[in-house]
């Protein structure tokens, strides 16, 4: 560790936001939030019900530099204020990878400061210390978003991340977008079905709760079987010629999402002995997740910590974050011949 303060750019490019973020390590180890500037494509895919690659690529090479202005901007620094740049290496989209990976190798060469491939689900992770402060040595973070559904075991945020649960089938977010489709809503679903979900009965139809029975995986999520069943529900009705009650069923389906999440979740920190979990990813900013999440943990003792919506969807600040960890932790930068990794493991934390 150095006696001086860092600079540290993160960019996250692993799907349709593009996000640059700037924080500062300081020479004791602490990290400070100094710019989070985001483009989002959100729009352009809106139409097609999810995220199409090739646009979310194109998006991307026409949002990074004006991306970039705007942190600069946002924290009063210039690109030569930077010490170390980190970069989303995976797992993402490989097209919208390879555009961050390949601005953030300009920036390392041009800048002649270190670079860190990271793993954008670590972000997710690290991006709760920019709000809350160090994590303890051991937590629990459930990631929940449009592509990942997991639970994971935190050792240290760059030392040592392991998947101790995951989704055999469709992720929280993905249900969320097909049940929005069924209903005739806007995508992504989230945001829809949360609204309505609070003018609804989430009593009033008694939907399925995936891999919670005693045979079942303990910590792994299914949400497949749950969207099937909210289709097969809506089909009887309009076969009947009965209207729709969209808001009691929007308010049935999340309370099933946020049941199992939070069960499960809960479920594995008591197993694992651990006594904090954190919640992250799009679907966190959920209203009925983080409200049964903070109820379940106070039950059981247990600290509960959700970073702010802004900081829960994919952004830049979140891979500053983790990249100022992987360089207070001393590790190996990445060589500029790294490659983007769609399917990079959670347990990689930097590609060095």
């Amino acid at each position: 560790m150095t006696t001086t303060d860092r600079i540290v750019l993160g960019i996250e490019s692993s799907c349709d936001e593009t996000g640059v973020g700037l924080v500062r390590l300081g020479a004791d180890g602490s990290v400070e939030l100094l710019a989070d500037a985001v483009a989002s494509s959100v729009d352009e895919h809106a139409r097609f019900g999810g995220v199409v690659p090739e646009i979310a690529s194109r998006a991307h090479l026409t949002a990074m530099a004006p991306t970039m202005r705007r942190a600069l901007d946002e924290s009063g620094l210039e690109l030569s204020d930077v010490d170390a740049i980190a970069v989303t290496a995976g797992p993402g989209l490989a097209g919208a990878l390879m555009v961050g990976v390949a601005a953030a190798k300009a920036y390392s060469v041009a800048l002649d400061v270190p670079l860190y491939g990271v793993n954008h689900l670590g972000g997710h992770v690290a991006v709760d210390t920019l709000q809350h402060g160090p994590l303890p040595p051991r937590c629990l973070a459930l990631l929940v978003s449009g592509g990942h559904s997991q639970l994971l075991l935190v050792e240290g945020i760059a030392e040592r991340i392991t998947q101790v649960g995951s989704t055999i089938d469709d992720a929280a977010g993905e249900a969320y977008d097909k049940v929005a489709r069924i209903l005739d809503l806007p995508y992504p679903g989230g945001p829809p079905i949360d609204g309505l979900a609070k003018q609804g009965n989430p009593k009033a139809i008694a939907f399925p709760r995936g891999l919670t029975g005693p045979r079942d995986s303990r910590h792994d999520f299914s949400f497949s079987g749950l969207k099937t069943a909210v289709a097969r529900w809506v089909e009887g009705e309009q076969r009947a010629g009965r209207e729709i009650p969209v808001a009691d069923v929007c308010a049935s389906f999340q309370e099933a999402v946020a049941d199992v999440l939070t069960f499960k979740a809960v479920r594995a920190a008591q197993d694992l002995g651990v006594g904090t979990l954190v919640i992250s990813g799009g679907v966190a900013a959920n209203s009925r997740l983080s409200a049964l999440a903070a109820e379940r943990c106070a039950a059981a003792g247990i600290e509960l910590r959700v970073p702010r919506p802004r900081l829960c969807t994919d952004n830049g600040a979140m891979i500053a974050a983790l990249g100022a960890h992987v360089v207070a932790a001393g590790a190996k930068p990445s060589p500029l011949d790294l490659s983007a990794t769609p399917g990079l493991p959670v347990e990689t934390i930097v590609l060095s």
